[in-house]
């Protein structure tokens, strides 16, 4: 009598489209094998998957599940049966990795009823070469398939899920405009480009009036960016801008962009105005990704001994429980700087929040307004370039004299103020050589943009990295004196 073993189903079907047995089919053939070969298998080992790709095992969860499942000890089933070598895996480097585990570890074979192959060296050798063949078939089935994408997409054809705006009323037909949505899309390219809203402040005004994105989701500054760099809102079709496999932008050399068949929601000279703020709008140079920062001052507090960034060491107040972070000087930490500038974020918290408080009703402001410098430097801007280095050096003179008690702190504020209006006026004259935003014309737009992330700071809503980006986008540096305890804010508008 023969002996009954313990058996698991794998089942898979890619896609409609491609010359496969249906789940049900494949189910009907790997039973018919298991009762002739005396394998059972119960319900709970068969795994079906539909409509996904061989290529990636860890994105087939039910996959996944059955190696898992295989690995427990004592082992659940002795062998695996598939339809197809193919169902199992189309990459052949995963396919020999799994059946390795399988076979070496747990004890389990896979079996193929519809290839049988012979035990002993040759059987492995005429298994790997159907694993190749399917690998080679499926490489060569994904070219045909991008290629007719391409294709399409060159003719205008939509290949992808609509963007706000718009949805597919009818498989095969241009996508149409969603009213409401589409008023959403007009009032993002407004404000940023003729309010000059930048992107934090403008994604805090839509999802404080309970707008939301095409998936249901609050607004942040990818999405933004998604929206206002997307051709498809006047009138063209965008394809092959990202790669599957990692998600990430590709050159927009490659990129496929066509005049579509679809209504557009916005006019060319609005979305290309916004293409020209992206463009021009300043962003600071090797700056680190917020979401790695242990505190939203992190990467803005300047030593004011040597220049260099004061870094966030993370502690905890175990008197009060509460976690903070102590910022020093990096030059200090590896003994290229001597001074001891070290502030607790418990102290220089509020003086910066105080003094962004203080900024918002400040009659003269002063700010940088900064862009994306122009290969057209005249000699003059040059000039005044260095007029204003020089006023930096009178600058640190009136901190030095104020330091060592030869002038008073109402001294001290009145040579500042003296000097601030003096780096004011050359200000106005390089941006206006600059053809930059007039100052009188931004200062209020500034104010508002300064008290949009007063509000950020103060909320308990925001997680560290949305202030710390709030923060960085009006704030260039912060300095803080310790001996005279004075924080400054230098301000930038874009």
């Amino acid at each position: 009598m023969n002996e009954h073993k313990i058996g698991a189903m794998y089942i898979r079907v890619s896609t409609h489209m491609q010359d496969e047995l249906s789940p049900d089919a494949q189910q009907r053939l790997l039973a018919d094998y298991a009762k002739q070969n005396h394998i059972i298998v119960p319900d709970e080992f068969i795994f079906i998957e539909k409509g996904i790709s061989g290529k990636k095992a860890d994105k087939r969860p039910e996959f996944m599940r059955m190696i898992s499942t295989a690995k427990q000890k004592p082992t659940p089933f002795d062998v695996i049966l598939v339809w197809k070598y193919s169902r199992f895996a189309r990459n052949q480097e995963e396919s020999i990795v799994y059946k390795s585990l399988l076979r070496k570890q747990c004890k389990i074979d896979v079996i193929s009823v519809s290839e049988p192959v012979i035990d002993g060296p040759f059987g492995s050798l005429i298994e790997r070469i159907i694993e190749w063949m399917d690998e080679y078939y499926s490489i060569r089935l994904s070219g045909e398939v991008t290629r007719g994408m391409a294709e399409k997409a060159l003719r205008g054809g939509y290949l992808a899920r609509p963007p706000l705006g718009y949805r597919i009323e009818r498989k095969g037909e241009p996508p149409v405009i969603v009213p409401e949505e589409a008023e959403i899309v007009r009032l993002i390219f407004d404000k940023f480009v003729n309010e000059s809203c930048n992107l934090l402040t403008l994604a805090q005004f839509l999802n404080l009036h309970g707008y939301k994105t095409s998936n249901g989701k609050n607004f942040e500054r990818r999405s933004l960016e998604y929206i206002l760099q997307n051709p498809v809102y006047y009138g063209m079709t965008r394809w092959y801008r990202t790669c599957n496999e990692t998600n990430e932008i590709r050159d927009k050399d490659e990129w496929i962009i066509a005049k579509g068949h679809h209504e557009p929601i916005i006019s060319k000279e609005l979305f290309d105005a916004a293409q020209q703020r992206f463009e021009t709008d300043f962003r600071p140079r090797g700056a680190r990704p917020t979401t790695t920062y242990k505190h939203w001052l992190s990467g803005l507090v300047k030593c004011p001994s040597c220049g260099r960034t004061m870094i966030a060491k993370h502690l905890k107040d175990k008197r009060y429980g509460r976690d903070y972070c102590y910022f020093t000087c990096y030059g200090y930490s590896k003994g290229k700087c001597l001074a001891k500038t070290s502030v607790s974020s418990k102290v220089l918290e509020p003086e910066v929040l105080a003094a962004i408080k203080e900024a918002m009703s400040n009659q003269y402001l002063n700010f940088e307004i900064k862009q994306k410098e122009s290969s057209k430097s005249t000699d003059e801007i040059l000039f005044l370039r260095k007029q204003l280095d020089r006023l930096a050096v009178k600058e640190q003179r009136i901190k030095e004299a104020y330091r060592e008690g030869i002038d008073t702190l109402t001294e001290y504020k009145e040579n500042k103020n003296l000097l601030l209006q003096e780096q004011k006026v050359i200000q106005d004259k390089i941006d206006m050589l600059a053809c930059s935003p007039s100052r009188r014309d931004v200062s209020e737009k500034m104010r508002e943009r300064i008290h949009s992330v007063y509000d950020i700071l103060l909320s308990g809503q925001f997680s560290i990295s949305e202030k710390s980006e709030a923060i960085q986008s009006i704030v260039e540096k912060i300095i803080w004196h310790r001996e005279e305890k004075l924080v400054e804010v230098f301000y930038y508008y874009s």
